[in-house]
């Protein structure tokens, strides 16, 4: 009886062990029936790429345009130049793009209520930046606005960056160029590089007052900013992908480069704790006029300060790297522009033979062929390619095309550098020139130019990354003869990102020049 009784049990638990597993069985493949479900009721809401068979959007999926085209922003100047009203659909990503100056005033002017970041865009870029400036709307964007403005239009902070941007050239930069130039022609340099560490310390320096050659780090700046680019790129891929739910799953799943993403904001948010942390310690031991000072004034949330950190340091690390980098990519190919730099150095210094390390940086508003070359450069060569909002409600642009609610509008200022009816027909031609009236710089309208973007949204570190880059461009210049080597602007390589990065870097070989005035 008692065998019995255990050959009952053993059969007994066998079974519904058995039971078990079918039973979870069961339950796995209705969730996986679920969640497929799910997948299919999304993409028949966000209308897969298949359903549009217009050759814009089977270009832009099949990636056919990449046969002509070294960059997509180069096939978008491409179709911009060939559409009425100089305004595209392209349907697969929900997104109209516009280089059409009266649409971008109506962007940014007109109906600016109506066309916020917007949502989706904050969803996108909501890992990497948060809250910060750059990815909010209404009172959160307001109010970092205000406190940012206020603090940058003041006179003691303006002399204080200066104070830093000189600094860090004859301290750091021009040592760094003069070091390069001793070890032969043979030594290469990535210029992209060391503009990218160069701005990095000087908006440390300004914004969180703190020096990233001085902090006690617990991460090497080189990895740091490793895991900066990462984010950046694969944050801006986001918005590459027809169907967004493709990137939320692998999110939700920590696979591929969702993953990779994660792992590098990781890194970001440790650095930027520590520059909080590093900023605390030192307390009332420094001044306190640094913007990061100012926000933990009236922001006790750690999460939040981190979100501002991040943008400031990507405002002020990518955009000044990207400009300058860009602008010396260039002059490598116009060593006549150079050369007019130097002669105007030379005549507003009085005839005297200026040096990188003695030029006074008050002198720098009176130079402008220096100011008409960089806005040319970033004409062609914008640090921030395109720019999108997202429409709050229905609306028709200027040139008629409707507009539905929920719309990503893009400017794209990397294609109005490229415009014909624009710029004329040397609109691919570096020429300075073009901005000088009777040897005076003249802007123009933010809104054929929106480099800076226009309107309430207007880059309110506009003045300081002008004066930032023209005092790197005026001492490089002075001293050093700078020439690329493999690269060329006539054919750029973008690399994917938030800002205008080339890829694989600019490697160049630098030669000190004698100081003599011109003849």
């Amino acid at each position: 009886m008692g065998a019995d009784a255990t050959t009952l049990h053993i059969a007994v638990h066998a079974l519904a062990s058995s039971l078990q597993a079918q039973v979870a069985a069961v339950f796995f493949v209705s969730a996986a029936c679920t969640v497929a479900l799910a997948l299919l009721l999304a993409l028949l809401r966000l209308r897969p790429p298949w359903w549009c068979a217009c050759p814009v959007c089977e270009a832009y999926v099949t990636a056919s345009w990449a046969r002509e085209f070294d960059n997509l922003c180069d096939w978008y100047a491409h179709l911009l130049r060939r559409a009425p009203g100089r305004t595209v659909h392209v349907h697969v990503l929900g997104n109209v793009l516009t280089a059409n100056p009266a649409t971008v005033d109506h962007m940014l002017r007109c109906r600016f209520d109506n066309y916020p970041k917007g949502a989706p865009f904050s969803a996108i870029l909501a890992d990497f930046l948060g809250r910060g400036i750059f990815n909010v709307d209404g009172d959160g964007w307001l109010f970092q606005r205000k406190l940012a403005a206020a603090e940058l239009a003041s006179p003691a902070i303006r002399a204080f960056a200066a104070n830093v941007v000189a600094s860090e050239l004859r301290c750091r930069l021009i040592p760094l160029l003069r070091s390069a130039s001793s070890y032969g022609s043979e030594r290469l340099l990535d210029l992209q590089d060391v503009f990218r560490r160069f701005a990095f310390d000087c908006i440390c320096k300004i914004s969180f007052g703190l020096d990233p050659g001085c902090l006690e780090l617990s991460l090497p700046i080189s990895a740091f900013a490793d895991a900066f680019d990462t984010a950046s790129m694969l944050s801006a891929r986001r918005a590459t992908v027809p169907m967004h739910v493709v990137w939320k799953l692998k999110r939700l799943l920590n696979i591929g480069e969702e993953r990779e993403l994660r792992d590098a904001i990781r890194l970001v948010d440790a650095l930027a704790a520590e520059v909080i942390r590093q900023r605390r310690k030192l307390g009332s031991a420094a001044s306190g006029d640094d913007l990061l000072s100012r926000f933990m004034g009236s922001i006790n949330d750690d999460k939040y300060l981190r979100d501002i950190v991040v943008s400031f340091m990507l405002a002020g690390r990518d955009t000044v790297a990207s400009g300058l980098t860009a602008f010396f990519l260039l002059l490598s190919d116009h060593p006549e522009v150079a050369a007019a730099i130097r002669d105007e150095v030379f005549r507003v210094a009085g005839g005297r033979d200026p040096t990188a390390a003695s030029f006074d940086f008050d002198k720098l508003k009176d130079m402008h062929y220096v100011h008409a070359a960089l806005y040319e450069s970033m004409r062609l060569f914008p640090p921030v390619q395109f720019d999108s909002k997202f429409a709050a409600g229905e609306d028709t642009l200027p040139d008629g095309t409707f507009v539905a609610k929920g719309t990503r509008v893009t400017y794209h200022a990397y294609a109005m550098g490229r415009m014909e009816s624009l710029w004329g027909p040397d609109c691919a031609v570096f020429r300075p020139e073009r901005w000088l009236s009777g040897g005076r710089f003249v802007p123009e309208s933010p809104y054929r130019y929106p480099v800076f973007q226009g309107g309430v949204r207007v880059c309110i570190g506009k003045d300081l990354a002008i004066m930032e880059m023209k005092a790197v461009i005026v001492a490089v210049v002075l001293s050093f003869d700078v020439e690329a080597v493999d690269r060329s602007s006539r054919r750029p390589k973008f690399a994917p990102g938030l800002t205008a990065t080339f890829a694989g870097g600019v490697p160049v070989r630098v030669r000190r020049r004698a100081h003599c005035a011109p003849s």
